[in-house]
């Protein structure tokens, strides 16, 4: 009869070795966001209802144009490492990974598109 402890069970399974390092960052984007959705939940709420001018022209401010980018930038990178979390906890083999870059090119591609758009605007 063989007995195993718990040790001897978890040995060999494999470790993210990222653990910490994940929390803190998922931490300090979530109180970063914490901070800057209000202010751009008010100035995209004053854009709204304008015509499509006086709105290109708010957002071209550069004080709403770097919020805007903040949110972008932060937000689609929060979402990112955390729905990493969920694939990686939830599946297994090829469609782990092709989960994972499916998320990974679409968060980038929504950052890319959006300070693309918001530099269009702004600069």
């Amino acid at each position: 009869m063989r007995y195993l402890t718990d040790r001897k069970r978890a040995e060999g399974k494999g470790t993210a070795h990222d653990g910490t390092r994940h929390h803190w960052y998922m931490t300090v984007s979530a109180v970063g966001l914490a901070l800057i959705v209000p202010p751009f939940l008010i100035v995209f709420g004053r854009a709204l209802g304008r015509s499509h001018a006086e709105v290109i022209d708010w957002f071209a401010h550069p004080a709403v144009a770097i919020l805007t980018g903040l949110v972008l930038f932060v937000g689609l990178n929060h979402f990112r490492r955390g729905a990493q979390v969920m694939i990686e906890d939830y599946s297994r083999g090829t469609t782990r990974k092709a989960l994972l870059i499916t998320v990974t090119c679409l968060s980038y591609g929504l950052i890319a598109t959006g300070l693309f758009a918001l530099g269009k605007i702004a600069f």
